[in-house]
């Protein structure tokens, strides 16, 4: 099999994947990963029932956003994902949703802060809420739906903090791979709810200490991390 249809048989599985985890329904929300040697983007199809997806349908664009491979239109949030490629080099897949709990607070203006170790486990501070787009962005909508969100990025790591709340629309998360991307989205509306019912308990509380979300995001990320077996098992 050849790399690129290995790569749209990857962003396929993790499509289907989004939709099983309940992050996604009907059509909404899409995954695509990056083939950065190619200078491919592989990417959902637009408005194609999940069940009804097949690796070939997989869109495949230019990071200028033309069409290289496929006969159905790839999704319309094409552009968002290009310009977070663009921008963030270290990043392989990009996921988008419209998952109930991180669109809650996308649509409520307001980042999710760290408030305990589960969030610390996976994002490296608050997930951050960028700014809602003026009139005279909305002719390139999408594209500038990702500038916004790079925006939002200044000063601080896409790595350490893979995912961004779109201001009354929903969120964009990204990780090294399709499926490390789509394990992201999950963690990331976890950690939504969790913040949800911890600020209806109690609407003061206030954030993780700083080295409590040191301690718990180092021992899974970076050189001195030793949760789980290690790649060498």
């Amino acid at each position: 099999m050849s790399e690129l249809y290995l790569l749209k048989k990857a962003v396929y599985e993790a499509n289907v994947r989004l939709f099983k985890s309940g992050l996604a329904v009907l059509t909404w929300g899409n995954v695509s990963a990056i083939d950065r040697e190619k200078g491919l983007v592989v990417i959902k199809p637009s408005g194609v029932d999940y069940a009804a997806l097949k690796p070939d349908d997989m869109a495949v664009v230019y990071l200028d956003g033309k069409v290289a491979e496929g006969s159905l239109r790839p999704s319309s949030d094409t552009p968002t994902h290009l310009e977070l490629y663009a921008a963030f080099k270290d990043i392989g897949a990009v996921v988008h949703t419209h998952s109930p709990y991180a669109t809650a607070f996308a649509q409520a203006k307001r980042p999710i802060t760290p408030f305990g170790t589960t969030h610390a486990d996976c994002f490296y501070g608050e997930v951050p809420l960028t700014r809602a787009l003026a009139p005279e962005e909305l002719g390139e909508y999408e594209k500038n739906t990702g500038k916004a969100i790079i925006e939002a990025f200044s000063g601080k790591d896409p790595v350490s903090v893979p995912a961004a709340l779109v201001a009354s629309h929903g969120p964009f998360v990204w990780g090294k791979s399709a499926s490390n991307a789509v394990d992201n989205a999950v963690t990331l509306e976890e950690v939504a709810k969790m913040a949800y019912y911890t600020l209806a308990l109690a609407p003061d509380t206030t954030r993780l200490e700083q080295h409590i979300l040191d301690k718990h995001y180092f021992r899974k990320h970076g050189a001195g991390a030793y949760y789980g077996q290690g790649e060498h098992k």
